[in-house]
């Protein structure tokens, strides 16, 4: 890639093209569990540069507006939410949460300006554990599509949301690598014999092969595409091989293979040009794992490992994510604690947006290639008309598990869920 390549692809922010496709889609704001309390704390959020405040009123309602207050730039995240809307503390100028302007205390109750003040209000959706808002044309957004997870009961989901102190792109390419587990992740994706699939404990996923070289097949589909990591299997590997398979669905979700105990989603939403945010979803529509579980696995618990308000890491850059050398010398493959965090040391340690134009790439990196001629397309068309379909929640599905080689990994389809 050249470097104006490189800024096509990553930059989001203002009129960037990749900022105007990502504006044709559903942004996740937040998690609904970080405004689940009527009247309860304001909360941040960014996404493409654009600063903003979420709130639940006094009905329930999301709100998510523009963080600034019209009238004088403070922001609204200090404000005092109460009886069905927002009222910044400056002068007490009250909104609600489709942007109406309430109450302005400070002015005369029979100015014009009572009934004509607005802020801008995002469109909002609220759907699998999260909070939507609609980037693009206010009047015109695209039909709300639930995410696939949002089938799964409730207490069926679990959201583990990280920051990443990086470009979007470094971060989607990182999920869409399947080559990567078998050496940065093998301490916590161990070889084990006795296992026929990836099987899910409270401390690891076991695998059935020690293979780190696979072979990757990528086909096409109108959502982005699929692809099979294909590698040796400990037992009979004449006869059969063992597949992983991935989907990238444009232009920010990786649907990444599944354990025998749950399926995994992950969202790789642009902050800005040089921050993310990184959502893995973990879910199932009968067995699952409880959120405290799934985030102590990821060794991602708010207020343990990451900032309860921001979600940075606690293990970050700065500090060299704690490694520990003594533990890799006792057998530890990185030294560094948790699976994401492990993930963030290698992509952050690209810089704020990696520099394409020096890489080296190789057979393992097929899945790479596909995503950056797929995205860089998007870019180029960002002024075309907006997707007929958001594809989230339709037939996506993922495998993994042994194929015959007489058989075609594309013609494989996942048993259908056991009923509880």
């Amino acid at each position: 890639m050249t470097p104006r390549q490189n800024d096509l692809m990553c930059r989001v922010e203002g009129d960037a093209p990749m900022g105007r496709v990502m504006r044709r889609h559903w942004l996740p704001v937040c998690m609904s569990e970080e405004v689940a309390e009527p009247d309860g704390a304001p909360r941040r959020a960014r996404l493409l540069g654009e600063d903003m405040v979420v709130f639940r009123d006094t009905q329930g309602r999301v709100g998510v507006l523009d963080e600034r207050c019209p009238h004088r730039r403070a922001s609204l995240v200090y404000g005092r939410n109460e009886e069905c809307g927002l009222r910044c503390l400056y002068h007490g100028w009250k909104f609600d949460v489709e942007g109406k302007a309430v109450d302005l205390s400070s002015e005369p109750a029979d100015a014009k300006l009572q009934h004509s003040m607005r802020t801008r209000a995002y469109p909002v959706r609220e759907a699998g554990g999260f909070v939507w808002a609609w980037l693009g044309d206010p009047e015109n957004p695209a039909p709300f599509d639930p995410p696939v997870w949002a089938k799964a009961p409730a207490d069926k989901i679990a959201i583990m949301k990280i920051h990443g102190a990086c470009n979007w792109a470094q971060v989607l390419e990182g999920a869409i690598d399947s080559a990567h587990s078998s050496s940065l992740h093998s301490t916590n994706m161990p070889t084990a014999p006795d296992v026929n699939s990836s099987t899910a404990t409270d401390s690891a996923w076991l695998r059935p092969s020690a293979d780190k070289s696979p072979r990757l097949e990528v086909e096409r589909t109108p959502y982005g595409f699929r692809y099979a990591a294909i590698r040796r299997p400990i037992h009979d590997p004449d006869k059969q091989d063992y597949v992983r398979t991935t989907l990238f669905v444009a232009p920010f979700s990786v649907m990444i293979p599944p354990t025998d105990r749950y399926r995994l989603n992950q969202m790789l939403v642009p902050v800005d040009d040089t921050n993310c945010m990184f959502y893995w979803i973990a879910w199932h529509e009968t067995k699952g794992i409880s959120t405290e579980a799934w985030r102590s696995f990821c060794d991602a618990t708010p207020g343990v490992d990451l900032d309860p308000v921001t979600f940075r890491k606690f293990r970050n850059l700065e500090n060299d994510y704690l490694q520990d050398r003594d533990k890799m010398k006792a057998g530890d493959f990185t030294g560094i604690t948790g699976i994401p965090t492990q993930d963030m040391a290698m992509w952050e340690s690209m810089g704020p947006i990696a520099d394409r134009s020096h890489d080296k790439l190789g057979s393992s990196d097929r899945a790479i290639v596909e995503f950056r001629k797929i995205m860089l397309q998007q870019a180029l068309d960002a002024d075309s008309e907006p997707p007929a379909k958001d594809w989230r929640n339709a037939d996506l599905f993922t495998f993994e598990g042994m194929v015959s080689k007489a058989d075609d990994w594309r013609t494989v389809r996942p048993e259908a869920p056991v009923p509880a």
